[in-house]
């Protein structure tokens, strides 16, 4: 009997070491989940609604893959993907797209940037960050202008994530 309990204790211990080293190789990172992106996306909405404005918002998580999308009656239907873009934009460069654009106008290293199809160098994109990690990014379009997409993100933004800081 003490010969299989120091095997048991060996197989215990083994399996304890592996699975430490397993969580070692796996990052755990916060992302954005379907309602944080919903509780977002009506935040935006209802920012955009309040000043008579329609939009579309998307939200992307950190892996620039589409968590949630809403679109407004009558707004154009080339808002939805421009949406989608400046959430990529925003996230991929983990800057606000209004930032970015004017940028690529002023800087001769960033106006190469107009050149990535990938990217929308308009603004209404904004990273999602909590704490020092962007997390996902918000996109807004159709809202009458780049300052008022990025104006009912920055609303919703400043509601929604401050309570789940």
């Amino acid at each position: 009997m003490p010969k299989l309990h120091i095997t048991l204790s060996a197989l215990t211990l083994s399996i304890l070491a592996s699975s430490s080293w397993a969580n070692e190789q796996v990052a755990m990172r916060q992302d954005v989940t379907l309602p944080l992106a919903n509780q977002l996306l009506d935040a935006t909405l209802s920012a955009c609604h309040a000043e008579g404005r329609s939009a579309v918002v998307a939200v992307v998580d950190r892996g620039g893959n589409l968590v949630a999308l809403q679109r407004d009656d009558n707004v154009g239907p080339h808002n939805t993907l421009a949406a989608q873009r400046k959430a990529f934009t925003a996230l991929s460069t983990k800057t606000p797209t209004r930032l970015l654009a004017e940028r690529a106008r002023s800087t001769p290293d960033a106006e190469n940037l107009n050149t990535l199809d990938e990217l929308l160098l308009l603004g209404g994109g904004v990273p999602l960050k909590v704490g020092d990690q962007v997390v996902g990014a918000i996109g807004v379009a159709g809202a009458g202008g780049a300052a008022n997409d990025e104006a009912c993100a920055l609303k919703a933004i400043e509601q929604i994530l401050s309570i789940h800081q």
